[in-house]
């Protein structure tokens, strides 16, 4: 499959859609259960209706979905909680361990999209121009992008908005991905058909990537957790979880050479998008499967 393994403002702008925290979006997950998906598509999925701007600082609670800017990734706050992280199909996911995540953090809904990196290349922090393979750019995720890579962009972000951005650790990722969820996949045990972008999952467009946010999210409402690009985390790669962190930090030392993907991308199995599984891969290589979403701290 491929795998190796500011703009500072004065007064920061704040898109903010109020849920009813995660009873909605578990909702939308059930939905996705029933078979209730969306197929890919061309374009971005629309923002929420009752999506409002507020132009002062405000206290994000967990199922709060908002912007840093206008051009900003959209975020979602997830909330703090325990689950068992890797599982025993591979020995890469082996030994299951529980994990506490103590703090909510926010986590990129979607992966970085084209049009998001490309304005960090036309502000010269970002030298590399990725190829779309003549996929398209705009909504699409970007693709051919490096752990180096994609380590410049939340720099940049993080700079442009004087918030801390970065790469997710794996633990936060697989929480992100599974949203209360045991299953192999977060919407259930099966891959079943329509859920997600990879070579085996039953959608009309195969073989290359589909727009950001094309399919139904998971119950927090996160987007292409499985398929369509291969995510970078900021995790150095170890043959498996023995000596893991207990808790959700970054594990920094292994072959750090060698970056953690977790999520497949649109040339995996069924079995190589399970919330589970994971992959490595060159930390300075690019490849044309592989991009990544981000994490932003909260004060």
């Amino acid at each position: 499959m491929g795998f190796r393994g500011n703009d500072n403002m004065n007064s920061r702008l704040l898109s903010v859609i109020s849920v009813t925290a995660l009873a909605a979006l578990a909702s939308t997950g059930v939905d996705a259960q029933r078979g209730l998906t969306a197929g890919p598509s061309g374009e971005r999925s629309p923002p929420p209706a009752n999506l409002v701007v507020a132009q002062k600082e405000t206290s994000l609670e967990p199922g709060e979905i908002f912007q840093d800017c206008r051009d900003c990734p959209e975020l979602v706050v997830v909330p703090p909680g325990d689950f068992i992280m890797g599982s025993n199909d591979t020995q890469y996911e082996k030994p299951e361990h529980m994990i506490a995540i103590k703090r909510p953090f926010a986590i990129g809904r979607r992966e970085v999209t084209f049009a998001e990196w490309d304005q960090c290349a036309d502000a010269g922090a970002c030298k590399h121009r990725p190829d779309d393979h003549g996929w398209g750019r705009g909504e699409r995720p970007v693709i051919n992008v490096s752990w180096d890579d994609a380590e410049l962009f939340v720099g940049w972000l993080s700079q442009k908005t004087g918030q801390k951005y970065r790469l997710p650790s794996e633990a936060e990722w697989e929480y992100a991905a599974r949203a209360g969820t045991k299953t192999a996949f977060w919407w259930g045990r099966d891959v079943g058909s329509g859920h997600a972008q990879c070579d085996t999952c039953g959608t009309p467009t195969r073989q290359q990537a589909v727009a950001a946010g094309s399919f139904r999210p998971n119950g927090f409402g996160l987007y292409d957790t499985a398929g369509n690009a291969a995510e970078w985390v900021e995790d150095c790669w170890n043959d498996n979880y023995r000596n893991a962190p207990k808790d959700a930090v970054a594990w920094t030392s292994g072959d750090c050479r060698l970056r953690v993907l977790r999520g497949g991308n649109f040339t995996s199995k069924a079995s190589e998008v399970r919330s589970a599984a994971r992959f490595r891969y060159d930390a300075d290589v690019r490849y044309y499967a592989n991009g990544f979403r981000v994490v932003r701290e909260l004060q």
